[in-house]
């Protein structure tokens, strides 16, 4: 599918959700340089040092994820295959969930955002954490499968990727709007989104 037969409106909260990672992405960036300043100088060495380091590494990672996932992404905005697998692996470099990233080719910004947010979701049913993998079996068309020993799924809150927020029967928490944004990323772009737990397994897809 076109990306480009679905012009997409620039919302609110995808605006801001750009402007903070533009800007937070700054000061966390020098925080970043001003670390690796004082390991090579050998100005400050030990584990507190080593502490900053880490905390720098895990905000940048989220940032750069949260800006494809939540930020404004119109349907000329192109993000690299490497961009996208080094966001996803970054971001869950020492989390219990192992993700993959099976695309090769630049994709549509949109597309990404996408796929980022069906993540963001999956994460939420795997309190023990699982594999999963992110692939495109045809062109505009999202496939996730998780794999792992126990797959938890709220009826009400996964119910919105298909009939939309009122369907939970409860106010969202802010830690779920991934679902209400993945509902209206798929609305916006002529899509559907669906899913299957079996045993063991869960599956995303879009269509």
């Amino acid at each position: 599918m076109d990306d480009r037969m679905h012009p997409e409106p620039q919302s609110l909260a995808d605006l801001v959700g750009s402007r903070l990672c533009h800007d937070l992405s700054n000061p966390l960036g020098a925080i970043g340089n001003g670390v690796e300043l004082l390991e090579m100088t050998g100005d400050a060495k030990g584990p507190e040092l080593e502490l900053i380091g880490d905390a720098v590494a895990d905000a940048l990672a989220r940032v750069r994820f949260f800006r494809l996932a939540f930020g404004h992404a119109g349907p000329d905005h192109m993000t690299s295959a490497r961009e996208a697998a080094a966001a996803l692996m970054d971001l869950y470099r020492r989390a219990r969930v192992a993700p993959s990233w099976k695309p090769q080719n630049d994709l549509p910004r949109r597309q990404v955002k996408l796929a980022f947010l069906m993540m963001l979701c999956a994460e939420t049913a795997l309190p023990m954490g699982g594999e999963v993998a992110l692939t495109m079996p045809a062109a505009g068309q999202w496939s996730l499968v998780a794999e792992a020993d126990r797959i938890v799924l709220e009826e009400g809150l996964w119910a919105v990727l298909r009939f939309g927020p009122g369907a939970a029967g409860r106010p969202l928490r802010p830690s779920e709007a991934q679902f209400l944004a993945l509902y209206e990323t798929a609305g916006v772009m002529g899509l559907t989104v669906n899913f299957v737990q079996g045993d063991g397994v869960l599956r995303i897809s879009t269509a």
